[in-house]
Formats: structure tokens, C-alpha cells, sequence
């Protein structure tokens, strides 16, 4: 491991590009290698040794292209995997669950916090676990909201369908009177504007991305891991690699995406 070496990023899919230009913003020094395991997506579905056995598979991957530290980008993938990372690599890995769980539980005036995200994250109960730690006297509303992911990569984000179903999710916590909701997966960012229209302009609406940049600079502080200069452009990985992916990838990165390379694990 050395400071110029690349930070190794990764998701189920391209969803976690949002969390690539989220570090772009807060380490722009810093060069990142992406892989998006998009012949297999979802995650979201799948049993726990499964999502490990992926998880460790892509972990390894980015370890092998050189990286000198990893962010689970994937909220199912932190929700089963991450400490099973963590024993099995000699770099710091970072999840997005724990951070985003901070930044809502600083966030709540009313300790009221609602949690979305996919089936596997919220049946898996890591932010519920982790609010209870960081925010006690919390009450967590937690919901699952399947057809997010598809309404955003299909780019229905102000679509009359998406707040049909926004509405439908999102009653829940107007009934508990939550006043903060993380998004609990790296799809929900592109649905922002029309869940906060939902929800009220009085809802905090968490996106993880934000709170993981700074969790990754700080370990690599932490760790002198921090590169002194941009050393190498970034690179994008994909096991599966269509029109598609680099359509939607481009929404996700909120800007131009760079060849992504076909890899087969």
C-alpha cells in the first residue's frame, strides 16, 4: 500500500458511482478504481453467504489492480459483508451503513429517523442496529422499497409512476412523524427531488455518499494513505458491460463515464 495507489471502490451494479463522485468532490487528488458487478445485480435478493462469497470475489479483484484501500459501496454488500472483509484483507475497508447512520442520527431533532433502501438491507437490520447505537432514544422506521432501483435506472426520476409509488412507500413516515430519512441505497440520490417533494422540504433527506467521502479521507489520514498528488487518472470495471450500463452509469457519475472495462470474475 502505498499513498499513490488508487482507492478500490465497488457495488452490486453502477449504483455506486454516486459514491464515486461523492469522493471526487471531498478527495480529488485521490484515484479511484470502480468495479460494478453488474452480470450479477442484484444483491438485494440473495442470501448472506452469497453476497459474502461476491463481495470477497470483488474485494479481491480491486486488491489485485492495486488498490490501496476499499469502500463497499453497496449497502447490501456493508449490510453482510463488511466485517468479513475486514478479516480477510490487510487494508482498511469501508462500508456505507455506518456513515450514513452517523450523519442521520446527527441530523434528527425529533429522534424520529426513517430508513429506505432495498429488501436485503432492511431485512438485514444494519442501520436499525447501527442507529440503536449511535442514536438511542431513536425510534427507526425502516421500509423497503423495491422498485426504486429500476424507476432510477430507468431515469423515471420525475415520472407520474415514481410518485404513484413514492407516495405509496413514503406513508409511513409522515404517520410517525419522522423528520429525517436515509437513503439507504446508492440508487435513491436520483429520486431526491421528488421524495423530498413527498416527504416536505422539512425532511432531512441522508445520502450516504457524502458521509462516506469523509469517512474515507479521514482513514486515509489516518493510515498516511493520503496522495500527495493525482497519480493516475480512474478507471471503471464491469462484469457485464451494455449500452445500458454506460447510459445509466453516466446519470449515476453525473458526469462523462470513461471506458469501462470488461472483467470476468
Amino acid at each position: 500500500m502505498t499513498p499513490a495507489a488508487p482507492i478500490g471502490v465497488f457495488d452490486s451494479g453502477i449504483g455506486g458511482l454516486t459514491v464515486v463522485a461523492g469522493l471526487r468532490r471531498v478527495l480529488p487528488r485521490e484515484a479511484i478504481l470502480y468495479l460494478g458487478d453488474t452480470a450479477r445485480v442484484p444483491y438485494g435478493t440473495k442470501s448472506s453467504e452469497v453476497v459474502r462469497r461476491y463481495a470477497h470475489t470483488c474485494a479481491r479483484f480491486l486488491l489485485t489492480e492495486g488498490a490501496k484501500m476499499l469502500v463497499v459501496a453497496c449497502n447490501t454488500a456493508s449490510a453482510h459483508a463488511l466485517e468479513f472483509l475486514r478479516a480477510s484483507f490487510a487494508v482498511p475497508v469501508v462500508g456505507v451503513i455506518e456513515p450514513g447512520a452517523a450523519m442521520a442520527a446527527r441530523a434528527t431533532r425529533n429522534n424520529r429517523i426513517g430508513v429506505i433502501g432495498t429488501e436485503g438491507t432492511i431485512t438485514s437490520g444494519s442501520y436499525q442496529r447501527a442507529l440503536a447505537r449511535l442514536a438511542p432514544e431513536a425510534t427507526v422506521i425502516a421500509k423497503s422499497c423495491p422498485l426504486f432501483v429500476p424507476l432510477a435506472e430507468e431515469g423515471m426520476v420525475d415520472h407520474p409512476a415514481t410518485r404513484l409509488i413514492a407516495t405509496e412507500y413514503l406513508a409511513p413516515f409522515a404517520a410517525h412523524e419522522v423528520d429525517t430519512v436515509v437513503l439507504g441505497c446508492t440508487h435513491y440520490p436520483l429520486l431526491s427531488p421528488v421524495l423530498q417533494q413527498i416527504l416536505g422540504n422539512s425532511v432531512e433527506l441522508v445520502d450516504s455518499a457524502s458521509a462516506v467521502a469523509i469517512v474515507v479521507r479521514d482513514t486515509l489520514e489516518a493510515n498516511s494513505l493520503s496522495a500527495p498528488r493525482r497519480a493516475a487518472e480512474d478507471r471503471f470495471f464491469a462484469t457485464d458491460v451494455s449500452q445500458r450500463v454506460l447510459r445509466v452509469g453516466r446519470a449515476f457519475l453525473g458526469a462523462e463515464l470513461a471506458a469501462v472495462n470488461l472483467v470476468d470474475l
